[in-house]
């Protein structure tokens, strides 16, 4: 099978046939049941590897990885999801959060990038990995930024908050841009290239795309809010994000920020052109793009479950794990806890320490994280890239499985003590 399409077929198997027995049997948050059953069967199918001579795990990880999953999910994937998941955002809110939303999405971001860095330098030298401060430092930038899909499909469940649920989804939003341009600053500094300095790599990177985001969404707009055909108003949105991040691979701008700029600016500009009285029939627009964003999340996170038993067969890459883990837990209450001293008064009530708590269990990591993981793989030698997705996966693993999953019980003993 070297085609994509038998792999297509067994992974929508694995999506259908896991959330109709989820749905049925076990009740959990999908993100959370399909990466876990996901990785119950590679467990599985591992243990046929080590009984029989057989090898029905390396076949299917080989077969996956053979489709190329970071182009699939970098050149392909990635700006459908970014967008998908900033063209919902109601952008009257944000005005109300603007503050705290932006002091989250960026401060906590690059601060949470270069506490984990550092944190991780001392890990690598524990363990004797061999990473360099500029490895560990992009390794911080790759793990940083949260996940929306997951984060806001887990704490909606157990009634969070308005103002406190919008801030997390925000935040989870717009920090992915915000990542991927730190990832960038920080992998410019693993290459060495010194034809441009650390601030004109961000400068380039992050304002290079909010441009092409804001132009392309301008000229694409006016079709959009004109015609009467809904399917061509999801045919332009498509067109207009595809659009930007095909100009931002050309120009060498990050495609990912523009994605997200471009979803901004199309809930923007619906959300004005709605309160001046325009009256679309948007069920279409709205449920085409949820269902994309479902199906490419669920693909996702069946690859993620099905090569996390693959992934634990590195070397030492328990130990990997759990360090990895661990800065990202200390990584991330670190910068949050900074953060709300610059934030001012914090949304519905919390105290500092109880907000603190509640956004590092609640700061779940996704698809991103290991698409920027494997494109690092060109930078770093094979040794060291194998340690970067171990620990990525790791942690995309554990705040998706146990956060996720604990999730409910730490929100209400918060509750508790307030």
């Amino acid at each position: 099978m070297d085609s994509f399409l038998p792999f297509f077929v067994l992974l929508m198997l694995l999506v259908v046939g896991l959330g109709f027995f989820n749905e049925k049997v076990t009740k959990l948050t999908g993100e959370i049941a399909l990466m876990l059953f996901s990785t119950v069967i590679g467990a599985v199918l591992l243990i046929v590897e080590v009984v029989t001579t057989q090898q029905p795990l390396t076949q299917v990880i080989q077969g996956i990885h053979g489709i190329n999953l970071e182009s699939f999910l970098m050149d392909g994937v990635l700006c459908f999801m970014l967008f998908s998941g900033s063209c919902h955002m109601k952008l009257f809110d944000f005005r109300k959060q603007a503050r705290g939303v932006a002091i989250l999405s960026f401060l906590a971001t690059f601060l949470g990038a270069v506490f984990y860095g550092l944190l991780f330098f001392a890990v690598s030298g524990l363990l004797g990995l061999g990473l360099s401060i500029p490895v560990c430092l992009m390794f911080g930038s790759i793990v940083a930024p949260t996940d929306p899909i997951a984060a806001t499909s887990i704490l909606n469940k157990f009634g969070l908050p308005k103002d406190t649920s919008f801030l997390i989804e925000a935040e989870s939003l717009l920090n992915d841009g915000v990542g991927v341009a730190v990832f960038v600053c920080f992998s410019n500094l693993v290459t060495k290239a010194e034809s441009e300095g650390f601030f004109t790599v961000l400068v380039r990177e992050l304002f290079g795309a909010i441009l092409v985001g804001l132009i392309v969404t301008l000229v694409c707009y006016p079709v959009f809010s004109r015609t009467n055909d809904v399917m061509r108003r999801i045919f332009t949105s498509l067109f207009a994000v595809s659009a930007v991040y095909l100009l931002c691979e050309i120009f060498d701008f990050s495609g990912a920020i523009a994605s997200v700029v471009c979803g901004v600016m199309f809930a923007y500009l619906r959300e004005y052109s709605e309160d001046k009285g325009a009256k679309w029939d948007m069920e279409s627009y709205d449920a085409f793009w949820d269902v994309l964003d479902n199906l490419l999340n669920s693909i996702l996170y069946v690859i993620l479950g099905l090569s996390f038993i693959y992934i634990l067969q590195m070397p030492k890459i328990m130990l990997v794990s759990l360090g990895a883990i661990v800065c990202n837990l200390i990584g991330r209450s670190g910068s949050v806890g900074i953060c709300t001293f610059l934030m001012g008064k914090l949304p519905d009530g919390y105290g500092k320490w109880d907000f603190t708590k509640l956004l590092t269990w609640g700061g779940l990591r996704g698809g991103l994280c290991i698409a920027l993981a494997m494109s690092a793989k060109s930078m770093l030698s094979e040794d060291m890239y194998r340690i970067i997705l171990g620990g990525t996966c790791a942690v995309v693993f554990f705040t998706t499985i146990i956060q996720g999953l604990t999730m409910k019980k730490v929100y209400q003993r918060i509750e508790a003590h307030r």
